[in-house]
């Protein structure tokens, strides 16, 4: 880890953002993501070659740490073959009154995420959900599926946000995150 990173690290802790003992009990759950388990082609996307539907799973959530003002969420891939992974999903300001998001919340079209919340940029260069598609013939590829509390109601970022600055500002206001691990191959 390089100095800065370590700087950051130490940052975010003195800042309160470690793991408070509330946040041990934090859950994300999916009806359609087993932890550990393949993920269906309705979750996976349709395009680069994949023919899943792109439809974003149903995420439960419970436990979150006492505090907890608003929510973030992100997909991220660290299998993909860029060196930086790929950033699949990435929403914020999710009120602390929600407790999940239906399923095809990630489809910024049909208008089912919480009011309030954003959708930003992925490495699709698109907001909202943008399902699995490793490159045919890789190894399985892990689709990491986090859920941060955060000590803020809102982040001071839109929809033209790159993953990467969310990425900083949420781990910088953490109070505990939960997370679903799942895995997808071609």
């Amino acid at each position: 880890m390089n100095r800065f990173a370590l700087l950051l690290v130490g940052m975010v802790f003195a800042a309160g953002g470690g793991l408070s003992a509330e946040a041990k009990d934090f859950r994300l759950t999916s009806p359609q993501i087993a932890e550990g388990g393949v993920i269906a082609m309705e979750q996976v996307f349709g395009g680069f070659g994949c023919t899943g539907k792109n439809i974003s799973p149903q995420l439960d959530w419970s436990g979150a740490p006492q505090g907890a003002k608003s929510f973030a969420l992100s997909v991220y891939d660290p299998d993909a073959p860029t060196g930086s992974g790929w950033w699949h999903w990435v929403m914020f300001n999710i009120p602390a009154s929600v407790s999940g998001l239906p399923k095809d919340a990630g489809n910024v079209k049909a208008g089912l995420a919480p009011e309030g919340a954003v959708q930003s940029r992925t490495d699709f260069g698109e907001t909202g959900y943008g399902g699995p598609c490793p490159p045919e013939g890789d190894k399985p590829h892990r689709y990491i599926f986090t859920l941060h509390a955060l000590k803020l109601a809102k982040l001071p970022l839109d929809k033209d946000a790159p993953a990467a600055m969310g990425g900083f500002y949420v781990n910088a206001n953490s109070l505990g995150k939960a997370s679903l691990t799942a895995r997808f191959s071609r």
